[in-house]
This record gives structure tokens, sequence and C-alpha cells, in this order.
């Protein structure tokens, strides 16, 4: 070192920190501690994510307490019995008590064994899955929970994603929280798919069983358990050997769980499926008309779907009771009279061509049921043609198949020339009956109408026809058909001349009338059926029962046709202008409103709109329509107290003045008794009515009853044709209703109709309308000279003043004594009374 030089040292002192800090800088120099850390952030950041992105989207598992499944809406008849349902789901819900003790084994032995223990996901289930899968190249098993299906099916959905499998782990752990383990599988049980259709263990029995679930063995219970995985799966008819396989491997689980023994298990094991063919619920073949009403009604109030959750009473959906005033036994009766009197008319007219057609693909009976047509007349059904080489090869909806000869499809064709062999081909859908070893071709009618039946005394439907058959023709011609009521309006307009004070033995003249319609128009002169000529002046009892349409215009003229139109849109006929022609029945109305105008007469004016439903419960029982029901107090009671009957509440409103309803109807019995509708005097009881035939004629109609039940038909071709000369409503209306009243009234008593307070029983001459006095009325002769006549008091005619100035005459013998048996008295004796 050279002299002088200087060295310079410098130092840098760092002083060791302690605690904590120095621990975390000493451990952060080892690898596995920054892979935790690394490890620890990736869970963290997966944690918020999981905050940000997952749960503010998951629903709330309280809804769960209150869950309510979609159920079907069920109808009832008229006694209380189902008869209809509405479903597009094949569901029955049953509480967990309800379901068998075996039943939930051996769900729980093929679904989730560990369903008691765990908190909702099976976490020693999931790691056994993986391996299984890593193992395996077959299909991945899965490790879902019973609980987590619930989260799947009801919260979360079925996307196949692990985004849905991680909201379902997570719904599946609150669930668990908020719900006990047998809320939970009672939810499972309701809810859970098993296929046909069926959602929930009980619709399952009965689809593939036809039982319910407490009429099932162990191994029904073990097949039903297997199908939540695949139920097309283990389908019983196209896979049967794989159904029995999976239902031996849930038995033996059952066994090792200690849920049955060994002696259950071989037996069960030894028994075959024992399931029943694909079938719907037997009810399904109730006739469609009456409940397609009911069903466009409860749409129209409750809406058809839940429209999630907004209409909890829907009709798809909301599990509702509907009581209906429908009478199966009536709904039979009028529903073959229509279809026997349109096969009458339309008998040798000649095919009238295939019901329908559908594309034969690879299956022609999908084709078949998804055409949705069907026949229920008689022995008739539906085939399908599915082969047409020589004979014609026939399909069946319910899988089997038939032949028809060439010889039985002779008719010719209407409107067309040649035969209906010729014209039938592969696809068509045609109505056939046996014959034979084979079928033999039948003709849908064309001409169609519609028959409703009435209780008057409540303004309740029994029965509706709306046509030949509703899955051919869904047209209901008894609340939608606008028509032209014909003469079978008269009685209203007859009734509006009742209450502006004339009497049904007031003289109306049956002659000429013609109106002034103004210089462009000119006259309008009316004519009677047929073009007769008038015959001079009659009784309103004798235009009524010949249903002169001279003396109705002349009446309707007399009193005014506002009046007439007034009581018209009042009594729920239509609202028409005050023209005389609607007085002939000119305006279009329905055979439904027309019946519900003859009941309202039948009840001394009284009555409403007419109703298909009584009420409507919710599926807890509550009534929800109509709002201000209420129940009959001791309609139920076991036994008579000795006070007043109980009758339910019926709001009824005053349409017609009393006393002029009972005249109208007074005066129509006569129509049966010696006028157009003579054909039902023999039924030979109280009836009124009146036939109808409007203009061409085209449509034809009667309308009538008893004081039990109004009827009404009415029939036609949808786009009007003239039906022939002659057509008339007596000719082939009223028989349609015979053929019903026949039945319907048998074992009924024979009721006279009721009379309001006021009412005066006058004896006339049935001819002229004069009171009579000496001679009484024959109850056997339907055209006696002299009948009872109901008057409105002061309004009948009175005995002349005697007359002083005539000389006397003494008698050349002494008169016989006069005999007793006949009186006033006698006669309301005869007739049940007057009320």
């Amino acid at each position: 070192m050279a002299a002088g030089s200087t060295e310079s040292v410098s130092f840098r002192i760092r002083r060791e920190a302690g605690g904590f800090a120095a621990f975390m800088r000493r451990a952060w120099k080892r690898w596995w501690v920054k892979v935790l850390a690394v490890f620890a952030a990736l869970i963290a950041l997966a944690y918020l994510a999981l905050l940000i992105f997952v749960l503010p989207g998951l629903p709330s598992v309280d809804t769960l307490k209150t869950y309510e499944p979609p159920l079907p809406s069920n109808v009832r008849d008229t006694n209380g019995m189902p008869v209809y349902s509405y479903a597009r789901e094949r569901r029955v819900q049953l509480s967990f008590d309800e379901y068998p003790k075996l039943l939930v084994a051996a769900y729980l032995s093929a679904e989730d064994k560990t369903f008691f223990s765990h908190h909702g996901v099976d976490y020693p289930g999931i790691v056994s899955a993986m391996i299984d899968n890593l193992r395996s190249s077959k299909r991945p098993r899965g490790a879902s929970t019973i609980t987590q299906q619930v989260a799947k099916n009801l919260l979360v959905g079925n996307e196949a994603s692990y985004t849905r499998k991680l909201k379902e782990a997570i719904l599946a752990y609150r669930i668990e929280d908020v719900l006990t383990k047998q809320q939970i599988l009672e939810i499972y049980l309701n809810t859970i798919f098993l296929g046909r259709n069926a959602y929930g263990v009980e619709a399952a029995a009965h689809a593939y069983f036809d039982k319910s679930v407490d009429q099932l063995t162990l191994p029904q219970f073990a097949y039903l358990a297997i199908l939540p995985k695949a139920p097309s799966g283990y389908d019983p008819d196209r896979q049967t050997a794989r159904a029995l396989a999976r239902r031996d491997y849930v038995l033996n689980e059952m066994l090792a769980n200690g849920y049955i023994n060994q002696a259950q298990h071989d037996a069960a094991v030894a028994s075959p499926l024992g399931t029943v063919n694909k079938r719907t619920a037997s009810f399904e073949s109730v006739p469609g008309y009456f409940m397609e009403e009911v069903r466009r009604q409860l749409i129209e109030k409750f809406g058809e779907n839940d429209d999630g959750g907004r209409n909890p009473y829907s009709v798809y959906g909301g599990g509702l009771w509907i009581r209906t005033s429908f009478d199966p036994n009536q709904q039979t009766l009028a529903q073959k009279a229509l279809r026997d009197g349109l096969l009458r008319y339309d008998k040798g007219r000649g095919w009238t061509g295939p019901i329908g057609h559908v594309e034969i693909g690879a299956n022609w009976l999908n084709a078949l049921l998804g055409s949705n047509i069907a026949v229920d007349y008689d022995n008739w059904r539906a085939g399908l043609v599915i082969a047409a080489d020589g004979d014609f090869r026939l399909g069946f909806s319910d899988g089997s198949t038939g032949t028809m000869a060439r010889g039985n499809v002779t008719m010719p064709i209407r409107g067309g020339g040649g035969m209906a062999a010729s014209a039938i081909k592969v696809g068509d859908i045609v109505a056939v009956a046996p014959e034979g070893g084979g079928y033999s071709l039948r003709s849908i009618p064309k001409i169609s109408g519609g028959f409703v039946v009435e209780e008057p005394a409540t303004s309740r439907v029994l029965a509706m026809q709306g046509g030949f058959d509703n899955r051919v023709q869904s047209f209901n011609r008894v609340t939608q058909a606008m028509r032209q009521p014909g003469s079978t309006i008269k009685p209203i307009v007859y009734a509006a001349a009742l209450e502006a004070g004339l009497t049904p033995a007031s003289i109306i003249v049956d002659g000429p009338f013609c109106v002034d319609q103004g210089a462009r128009l000119g006259q309008k002169c009316f004519k009677n059926f047929g073009n007769e000529g008038g015959s001079g002046p009659h009784t309103m009892r004798w235009g009524v029962e010949q249903s002169r349409n001279l003396m109705t215009v002349r009446t309707a003229a007399q009193i005014g046709m506002p009046k007439v139109v007034k009581l018209m849109d009042e009594i729920g006929v239509g609202k028409y202008p005050a023209y005389l022609a609607f007085s002939l029945g000119a305006g279009e109305t329905t055979v439904s409103r027309m019946v519900n105008a003859y009941s309202i007469l039948e009840n001394n004016g009284r009555g409403r709109p007419p109703t298909l439903i009584d009420y409507v419960q919710d599926r807890h029982g509550k009534v929800i329509w109509p709002e201000n029901w209420r129940a009959c107090d001791r309609c139920n009671a076991p036994d008579w107290n000795g006070k007043p009957m109980p009758r339910p509440v019926v709001r009824l409103k005053q349409i017609v003045e009393p006393m002029s309803a009972y005249q109208m109807v007074h005066i129509a019995e006569g129509v049966i008794q010696r006028g157009t509708a003579v054909v039902l005097r023999d039924l030979d009881r109280p009836m009124f009515g009146k036939t109808g035939t409007n203009t061409g004629p085209k449509d034809v109609w009667f309308i009538g009853g008893t004081p039990q039940m109004i009827g009404g038909v009415y029939i036609g071709y949808d786009s009007p044709v003239n039906l022939g000369g002659y057509a008339q409503g007596g000719t082939l209306a009223a028989p349609i209703f015979k053929e019903w009243a026949v039945k319907a009234y048998e074992g009924m008593p024979k009721l006279p109709f009721r009379a309001p307070p006021g009412i005066r029983m006058v004896r006339i001459d049935r001819v002229s309308g004069r009171p009579v006095f000496g001679a009484w009325p024959n109850d056997k002769d339907p055209k006696p000279a002299v009948i009872w006549e109901a008057f409105k008091p002061e309004s009948e005619a009175r005995r002349g003043p005697i007359r002083r100035d005539l000389p006397t005459v003494a008698p050349t013998k002494a008169p016989p004594p006069p005999k007793p048996e006949a009186s006033d008295g006698d006669f309301l004796q005869r007739q049940g009374g007057i009320y």
C-alpha cells in the first residue's frame, strides 16, 4: 500500500425482525407454502365468484315450505262422482304417511341409501362415483342425493353443466336446513317423473299397475323405484329384460340394507313385472261437449296455466275440484237420441268421406293417436287404412288391426260418382263397425245439431250434446251455432202479449197482414207456413197450437214490437231490432238460450243464465267460485228434524210476470195435446213445448218439457242447406226429443205445472174462448169442446146480464139432479192442487 493512502470501508447493518413477520418470511422461502397460498387464493377467488355470480341467482328454498306441485283439475258430476280430469301431467298428491314403508325403502335403496345420514350432499358417494367413473369406460355414474334431485326438479332445472351441479349442491344443503327428511321425501315422491306421463308415485302406480300404492306388492315397489333414472330405458314392454335386471338389483339392495328378509327377496325376484298396457284414465271416455264447455268457462275465469305462480288456480295445475250439474244418465240418453236422429235423416244419402287423413310414417299407431280422432257410437270404431291392396287393412288406437273386405265398402260417394271403395286410400281414417269376421264401412252424417237438457228450477244444465261426436266435430252447436229458431220464438212473443193485457182466449184474426216499408221497399206481406191462407178469427191458444204466423205477426204489431224484442233480450234469447220479422224467429240464437228461456217460463218467469258449474274448490277444499257461494245448511243431515226442509240457495231473477209465464206454459201444453207436437202426446204426462221450422226449411227445432226437465233440440247443416219440403220440427226434431224423453222421464212422478197465486182456472169453449157453464172438460179427450183456461184476476169473460123480458116456459118434466162428481175442487184434486 502506498504511503499516505487511505482505505475506506462501508458496513450495512441489518436488524433481524422478530415475531410473526419473521416466521412468515422464513416460511415463504419454502415451496410448499407457496403452493398452499396459491391454492387458498384460488379458493377465495372461487368463493368470491360464488358470492357474486351464483348465490344471488339462486331461488329461495323457503318456497318449498309451502310448495304445492301442479295437480290436474278434477270434475265431479251432479252426484259428486269424479267423471273427468283436465291434465297435461298425470299426478296424484299424497302425504308422506300415506306411502307404504316398503315403497320408501325401495326408493332409498335405489336412489340414496344414506339419505337419513347426510345433509343434502353425499360426499363419500361423490368420491366413490368419481373413482368408479375413472375405472370404467361406461356411462358416468352420478351421485345425486334425493335432496339434490328435489333441488334440480323444482328449483334449478335440467341444464347439463357444472354450474347447475354446484347450484344443486348448495340448494340441497339449504333445503336440509328448512325441511325435515320426511318433507323432502314427500315432495320427491309426489313430483318425480316416472314415465307414461305420470308425475309422482301414486300416478305411476295407476299408470303401470292400475292400482293405488297401498295395493302394490314388493316387486312392484321395486319396479317403480328403478324408473327415476330413465323411464323409457326400463319400459316394461320394450325393455323387459333390462327392467327385470334393474328391479332385482333394487331388491338385492333392500335385502342388504335390512329392509326385507331373504324369503321376501326370493319371492319378489321370482315374480314377473305384472304391468298393464299403457292406458288413459278410465273417465276420459266421458262425452266431451259438456266437459269442453266447462273447461272453456274455467280457463276464462282462472287461466289455463299458472304463469309462474300468478294463477294459483289454473285449470291445468291448480288441482281444482269442479262440481258440475252433469248428469251421466241424461247425457247418455241425449247423446244417443241426437245421434240416432241424425243417422235416420242421413241414411241412404251415400258415404260422406273419411273422418280424417294422416301421413303414415314408421309407426302408424303414433300417427293415429296423434290425430285425436275416435268414434264411440254403438260398436263403431275409427280405423286407419294402413294397406289398400285388395281388401283394406285397418289399424286401431289400441294397437290391434283388422280387415275390411271390399264387399263391405259398397256405399256410393255422396255428391259424386263411384263407390266408396275407389276413393279410400292409405292414411284415411274411416268409421267402421264389426261385421262377420271383419269390418264394414260406416258414414258419419254431414247433418248435425245440438241437444241440451236443463233443470228449470235452478237453470242447471244436465246434459249437452253439440254434434255427432266431439272428437270428429269439435264445434259445439249447443252454445256456438247461431241459428234462426223459427216458431219456437212464438211463446216469447205471446208472453209479451199476455203481459200487455191479452188473454189466452183473446180473439186474433188469422188473415192477410201487410206492412208498408216505405216508398223504396213497398209492402211486406206475411204468410203462414206452407203459404197457407188465413182461416179467420181464432183464440190466441189456437194460434199457438197450430203455429199460425199471421196471428203471431198481428199480435206483435198490436202490442208493439219494442215490447216483444225487450222481452227477448231480458229472457236471454238475443238483442234484435224492432222489426216484425223477428216475431217469427228471424233473429239468430242458440238452442242453449232457447231452452233457458223456456225454463224461465216454466219456473213462473224466474230464472238466470244457464249454468254448468255449481261451484269450484281449490285443492284444500275451499270454495273459490262463485265468490258469494253459501253451503246448504242441514242438506246433509242424517235424518229429518221436523223443521222445514233445507233448500240450496238459488238466486233467480223475476224476468217474466209470473201469471203471464204460467198462462204461456198452459197454452203450450195444447201444442202437445192437439198441435204441431202431437207426436209426444202418448208420453202421457203434463208437458209443454213448441216446434220450430225456419225458412227453407234449413233447421228444425223442438223445445219443451216438464216441471222437472226442459230439453231442446235442433238439427241442420253447419253450412245451411235446404232439408227438404217434408222437414218440420214435428217430423224430425220432436221424434228426437221423444226418444230421449221416453227413458229420461222413466220413473219420475207426473207433476202438474205450478200456477202462481192469483191465477183463475175458468171453463171456456175451446174454439170460441167464451165461458161455459154446466159443462165440464173431458181429460181423456185431446180435443174437448170445453177446456180449463188460465186467466189473471178480472180478465176472464163475464156472464152476461139476465134478460127479464124473455118469456118463461114451464118445463114439461123435472130436470135430473146435477151430477156431483164434477166440480172445481175435483179438478184441483186431480191436478195435484194449484200452488
